[in-house]
């Protein structure tokens, strides 16, 4: 096709052949000269609160962006952006989140996105909701609690047959003190103590960093596996998780936790792999783990899968 056919003058915007109810123009479903099909196409950043249900039964609302797409077949000019939020918006008023509720819209987006309901349902449709999700966290040694935030992400996909593919993300933060790092402090604080090293005071700081595990998982709907769930695995993986509130006596535990539970990045990758593998709800998995390096201005990072 000849790219300057696309070039529209006053006439050609003015005079589109097919109208909407109001007697609007409506291009969208003019035919695409093209005849390229568009395996993706709809929105993204689509801000919304949604409910969801969680593990105490309590709901709770959370602010969404929402990312929500279908299968564009090649003779279609486009589809109807404003009918991805209006489904969204529709059912979010009848029902929290949970696989249920990706069931549903996921059949609505193929089957209402259509031009006439006489065709054939779209053949694929999307949806991705990212969020922060909250949980309360119990303090380490001493009586308090603190709210800890996971972003999180939830993605569904309808393929042709029907059949639904689901998805959860968790971004889980922990501390990983260096084993070697912690060695050589060791190793110093007793030089110094036995004489045979005069430098500094006898006291040596191992490196340790707020780190990061980015863990995706698939499941199947009829096995269905909770956030909740994805969370106790990960911190029996990693138990240094960082804390949302401490006193010193927390404060001294995170520390001996951190010295009973040294780590580089291999070890916390292969550390998620034995867990996540024995883990029978979980289909597939991939996870990519980053230490930020308090001693380089570089991170170590491993990507790792089932």
């Amino acid at each position: 096709m000849d790219l300057h056919t696309l070039r529209s003058n006053h006439s050609d915007i003015m005079d589109c052949e097919i109208k909407d109810s109001t007697g609007l123009n409506d291009f969208q479903k003019l035919s695409n000269e093209f005849g390229v099909a568009i395996p993706k196409v709809g929105i993204e950043r689509f801000r919304i609160p949604l409910k969801f249900k969680h593990e105490d039964g309590s709901i709770m609302s959370h602010d969404c962006e929402a990312s929500m797409f279908v299968y564009c077949d090649a003779h279609k000019n486009g589809v109807n952006m404003s009918r991805f939020c209006a489904i969204l918006q529709e059912e979010s008023e009848m029902a929290a989140v949970d696989n249920n509720f990706f069931k549903k819209v996921l059949r609505r987006y193929r089957a209402d996105l259509r031009d006439a309901s006489t065709e054939d349902l779209i053949p694929e449709s999307f949806l991705k909701l990212n969020f922060k999700y909250p949980v309360k966290q119990k303090s380490l040694k001493s009586d308090n609690w603190g709210w800890q935030y996971y972003n999180c992400s939830l993605e569904g996909k309808e393929n042709r047959d029907g059949k639904v593919i689901m998805s959860m993300t968790v971004n889980f933060e922990y501390s990983s003190t260096c084993p070697c790092s912690l060695s050589m402090a060791k190793q110093y604080e007793k030089g110094y103590a036995e004489g045979e090293i005069t430098e500094g005071n006898g006291i040596a700081t191992a490196h340790s960093q707020r780190s990061n595990a980015t863990v995706t998982i698939d499941y199947d709907l009829e096995s269905p596996i909770s956030l909740l769930r994805l969370i106790e695995l990960l911190r029996v993986a990693l138990p240094t998780e960082t804390q949302s509130l401490v006193k010193r006596l927390d404060e001294q535990a995170f520390a001996i936790l951190n010295g009973e539970n040294p780590m580089f990045v291999e070890h916390s990758s292969r550390r998620i792999s034995a867990v996540l593998n024995a883990e029978e709800s979980i289909l597939d998995w991939r996870a990519k783990v980053e230490h930020f390096e308090s001693l380089h201005s570089h991170n170590a990072v491993a990507y790792i899968s089932k």
